[in-house]
Formats: C-alpha cells, sequence, structure tokens
C-alpha cells in the first residue's frame, strides 16, 4: 500500500513550489509520520530559498532528509513535529520531532524521531533544533557563576540562546538588537534588553547570533579583557571584514565558532545527537519558549511566506507552519 504526501520545494532561487509524491511503505525498522506543524528556521532557510550557500558548503550544508541539491531544486528543513501513524508499536501514535523538511507525512528510520514530552505542545515542540543549537553552544562555551554575557542579534536562535541563559544562577543577560520591538520578547524571556548603542560593556562572554558583520563588531566591542566572541552565526556566501587593530590584540579577545552539526568537544564522547535533542525537549517544558513563536500560516502558503520572509517583508522569529486537515 503506498500513501500521498505533498512537500515543499525550492524550485530555483526565490521560487517555491509544492510537490505531490507518493510514501514507500515503511519498513520493519522504520516509521511513518503524519505532520501537525513545522517550523521555519529563518537565517539557514532564507539563505537556501535565496541561492547564496556557497558551492563549497553544499556537502556540509545538507539537512538530515535533503532531497535535491542546492541551489535548487531541493527540498530543506529541519523543524517537524507529527504523530506516528505506523510502524513500532512502542511509537505508535506518539507525538515525534525529526530534523525533516516540510513535508505533510514522511517515512523514516525509527531512529530519527525523538519523543516530545506530553507536557510539550508541538507548535512549542517545533523549537527543538533552535534550542539544541543553543545547548550545544553552551556545552562550547558555558558561563561561569558570575559572569556578564550578552547576546547579539534577538532572532530566533539568539531568543533561544537567551531563554536557556537566563535559567543559569549568578549570571547577567543582556539580549541586543536593532529592532527596538524586541525588548518586548526580551522581558518575556527574563532577560534584559539594549539597542547596540546602548549595550553593556565589559562583557565576559557574548554571543553572535545577528549573521552580520555590524553585529560582530559590535559583540567584539563589548567584551572585557581577555573576554571571547562565541560565533553561532552562519553568513552563506556572504563576507565579513572586520576591524582588528583596536583592543583586539591588546585585550587578547577571542572569536569561536559554534556550529550545530557536530556535538561541542566538551560533550562529544559521552553525549550524542539523540541525547542533545532529548535535552532540548526537556528544556522547552517551559512555557516561556512560547515567546519565540510569533508567525503563523498554512502549509498551502509556505511559497510566499519564504518568499515574504526572504525578502525582508515578514519579521516573525519562528514561522510556525501548519498542517490542519493534511
Amino acid at each position: 500500500m503506498a500513501y500521498d504526501a505533498r512537500a515543499f520545494w525550492v524550485r530555483s532561487p526565490g521560487q517555491g513550489e509544492i510537490r505531490s509524491m507518493v510514501l514507500p511503505v515503511p519498513g520493519s525498522d522504520e516509521v511513518l509520520v503524519r505532520t501537525l506543524c513545522s517550523g521555519i528556521s529563518r537565517g539557514t532557510e532564507t539563505l537556501v530559498f535565496r541561492g547564496e550557500v556557497p558551492a563549497s558548503q553544499y556537502a556540509t550544508m545538507r539537512a538530515p532528509f535533503q532531497e535535491g541539491n542546492f541551489p535548487g531544486p531541493v527540498k530543506y528543513g529541519y523543524l517537524s513535529v507529527g504523530v506516528v501513524e505506523l510502524g513500532s508499536s512502542a511509537l505508535l501514535g506518539r507525538t515525534v520531532f525529526c530534523l525533516h523538511p516540510h513535508q505533510t507525512a514522511y517515512v523514516v528510520p525509527a531512529s530519527a524521531v525523538v519523543v516530545v514530552p506530553h507536557s510539550v505542545p508541538p507548535e512549542r515542540a517545533v523549537l527543538a533544533g533552535t534550542v539544541e543549537t543553543a545547548v550545544n553552544a553552551l556545552w562550547d562555551a558555558p558561563p561561569l557563576v558570575g559572569d556578564r554575557v550578552s547576546v547579539v542579534g534577538a532572532g530566533m536562535v539568539g531568543c533561544g540562546l537567551a531563554a536557556v541563559l537566563a535559567r543559569f544562577p549568578g549570571v547577567s543577560v543582556e539580549l541586543i538588537d536593532v529592532d527596538a520591538g524586541r525588548a518586548d520578547v526580551a522581558a518575556k524571556l527574563g532577560v534584559d534588553f539594549a539597542l547596540p548603542e546602548q549595550a553593556k560593556t565589559d562583557r565576559d562572554l557574548v554571543y553572535h547570533c545577528s549573521a552580520t558583520g555590524d553585529g560582530l563588531a559590535t559583540a567584539l566591542g563589548l567584551l572585557a579583557k581577555e573576554g571571547t566572541v562565541i560565533e553561532l552565526s552562519w553568513y552563506g556566501d556572504r563576507e565579513v571584514s572586520l576591524a582588528l587593530g583596536g583592543s583586539f590584540h591588546s585585550g587578547r579577545l577571542s572569536i569561536r565558532a559554534s556550529q550545530v552539526g557536530t556535538i561541542a568537544p566538551a560533550r562529544r564522547g559521552s553525549r550524542s545527537h539523540s541525547d542533545r535533542l532529548a535535552l532540548a525537549l526537556d528544556l522547552l517544558r517551559d512555557a516561556t519558549f512560547d515567546a519565540l513563536v510569533s508567525g503563523e500560516s498554512s502549509f498551502d502558503q509556505l511559497p510566499e511566506v519564504l518568499a515574504g520572509l526572504a525578502a525582508g517583508t515578514r519579521g516573525a522569529l519562528l514561522q510556525l507552519i501548519t498542517y490542519d486537515g493534511e
């Protein structure tokens, strides 16, 4: 027996479409998942939509269940929550998270899904990939008690990171963005907010998430002596210039990359990707994270929604995609 499904594809840079497909019958070690909702990872997915993935990064940037190739046609995405309708009896009927593109239903190995805790609604569970990125960054560079910490860039990743940092005792957290409207989100997350020109300096640790050269320059300018910037941004094919003739050398400042594709070295020997994702879902029991879900549209609207996000005419933190009736 075959199963019908529909999937979103980037046909060519700047052009999206929804395609019909037939799913295979699940094997003995596979599950059929019917999608409840998915989320758009705005930074990466808009770069993919615009065709801005550098050729040198085509292999590195492949999503786990991507089909096609950059710059297109390509089926891309990795924030999906659904219900298991066929497969393992232990998973049957359970709500699960999967790193799968936007698609109404899909067949994947049972090992590729992680069960969502009962207390986490599907609409919040789509943030698991975002919170997993925050977890990995904090494994790369955990703050110490009493540290003064800033997060530059109040997008989905920056806000998710700030929400986790707010849980650290004795740590002062300031979220920084050029959009003054993000102050309301910061207040809901329980952290301070500032525009770049008003941001506090002498910070021990700064996490940069704005994906702009100006943001990275701001992050470096906030550091105390021997402070560190943790770079979470991905710039695609854009070059970034930095003025390093000031306090960069005399202050012994550092810039370190954090990337969620691999487990941070501090936990690589003791945690798997599934462990990290399960931890992210456990953290999402906190309803505070609902502040990150700020836009909603249907699956059929995906081509125009991603075009709007890529053009900057939509400003949602996380754009939730719903699949009612699919």
